[in-house]
């Protein structure tokens, strides 16, 4: 069946606005301040969904708290793309029985992509009688709609139905992090590596129309944010359902023309669709970061074709020499799976000759992770888990190697920081340098969301350390 691009209308949105209202009458019965829990896991797209639940929540009138005693409504919203972020949401909502007994009036909600897998959302239904809720990435436009629901019925409602997925316009948002800011540009995913699960339970690519973007970040620089990522799947296909014109080399150059002094960057890049016209708009447009997050995966060809990535190795080569040319100061950093079923170790050789011929700035690596009802999860794995590891710690041991010989080429530069949070130890700030190096200095708090000139003074695998000029 031929995918339909669904796009929710401004009256549709207006309905849940006025379902939020009654909620608020609901739960502020009394003068009452309510109280939720939104507990994140996964991806940066999973942040940003959590801002429109945070929206939609204050709405109804609920304050914020990370106890889950004093919580009124829990929503949990969850990933799937690997197995141990499925295990760590069901050991935290078995947890969740200790508040529900205490105050056994506690809505639990469950969303997001781990429960629009058919077995997960049959394992909450059957295991966890305690959740009262439970919805995927489809349905969060309807949030509201679906709480009131669960209210009124007073029974479990369970709202997983497989769908291509839509866009909604126009919902609220409760954001945290300032003074960085999530703003996706596109949902879902065409691509169907035969390891990943995305596809199927974020739907298929839709973009949003580029003035709809333009305008969100024109709003988001006026508010005082100084740093915003572009989010997608795989940024690099935006566009490609519009038919308008804009790819998204030239998203890049819109927003980098609205006025003001911020930086953009962008996830997740797939190196299939990573064009030219990319790397020359990365260079020429000022406030565009020098950070590539270019997922390899494999370095060896037989493995990519098994993986459907739909590039060889030499071309991936040919790309990340190419993005250098245009920024010689680029950070470049991938994901690597390793232990993909039927991997010898001489193919993972290649893998670690590509790692050591790109010269990663960082690198983020798992052991493979079968997902139900993906291609890989049936194919042959005779690779014992402990070679796996074993592997996987030469792979990291190689990675940390390249990372901290990269962080130490920094030490005595001056550079460009953007201020974001404090650190760890008492007195100490943290922030990113243009091309995305994390950096730790002293300072005071009220510089958060400032620019300042940073000396590096040493570094280690991850970070960056330095006094302010």
């Amino acid at each position: 069946m031929a995918y339909q691009r669904t796009e929710i209308t401004p009256e549709q949105i207006a309905e849940q606005e006025a379902v939020a209202a009654r909620l608020r009458e609901h739960f502020c019965a009394g003068g009452k301040t309510p109280l939720a829990l939104v507990d994140t896991y996964g991806c940066q797209q999973n942040e940003s969904d959590s801002e429109m639940l945070r929206g939609y929540l204050s709405e109804m009138g609920f304050g914020f708290t990370e106890d889950e005693f004093a919580a009124d409504v829990v929503v949990i919203n969850t990933c799937a793309v690997r197995e141990h972020a499925e295990m760590r949401v069901l050991g935290n909502v078995g947890a969740l029985n200790h508040s529900k007994k205490a105050r056994p009036e506690q809505i639990i909600c469950i969303c997001g992509c781990m429960v629009q897998q058919a077995h997960m959302a049959e394992k909450l239904k059957h295991s966890y009688p305690i959740v009262n809720l439970v919805f995927g990435p489809h349905e969060l436009w309807r949030f509201p709609a679906l709480l009131e629901q669960t209210i009124r019925r007073k029974k479990r409602v369970f709202a997983v139905e497989v769908a291509d997925g839509s866009i909604a316009e126009g919902a609220p948002r409760t954001r945290q992090g300032w003074p960085k800011a999530w703003l996706s540009v596109m949902y879902g995913c065409n691509n169907f590596c035969s390891y990943c699960v995305v596809p199927y339970v974020r739907g298929r690519e839709r973009s949003r129309r580029p003035e709809e973007i333009v305008a969100e970040a024109r709003t988001l620089v006026e508010q005082g944010y100084k740093d915003i990522t572009l989010l997608g799947q795989n940024v690099n296909s935006y566009g490609k359902d519009l038919g308008c014109g804009t790819d998204f080399a030239g998203l890049l150059r819109l927003v980098n023309d609205i006025p003001g002094d911020f930086r953009i960057r962008f996830m997740t890049s797939h190196p299939k669709d990573a064009t030219e016209d990319l790397f020359r708009a990365m260079a020429e447009c000022e406030k565009c970061a020098h950070h590539l997050h270019l997922p390899v995966q494999a370095g060896n060809d037989r493995v990519l074709r098994e993986m459907n990535r739909g590039y060889t190795a030499a071309q991936y080569l040919e790309k990340a020499a190419l993005a250098r040319r245009y920024m010689p100061d680029l950070v470049l950093t991938t994901d690597i799976i390793v232990g993909f079923p039927g991997e010898t170790d001489a193919e993972f050789a290649d893998t670690l000759r590509l790692v050591e011929r790109v010269g990663y700035d960082a690198m983020f690596t798992f052991i493979f992770s079968p997902r139900v009802g993906t291609r890989a999860a049936a194919m042959p794995d005779p690779m014992s888990r402990e070679d796996k590891q074993r592997n996987f710690d030469r792979l990291l041991e190689t990675a940390n190697a390249i990372s901290a010989e990269k962080q130490a080429a920094y030490i005595g530069t001056v550079q460009e920081v953007l201020v974001d949070g404090v650190g760890r130890e008492a007195g100490m700030l943290t922030g990113r340098t243009k091309n995305g190096r994390l950096v730790h200095f002293p300072g005071e708090t009220g510089r958060i969301g400032e620019f300042v000139r940073v000396k590096i003074t040493a570094s280690n695998t991850w970070a960056l350390s330095g006094e302010t000029e």
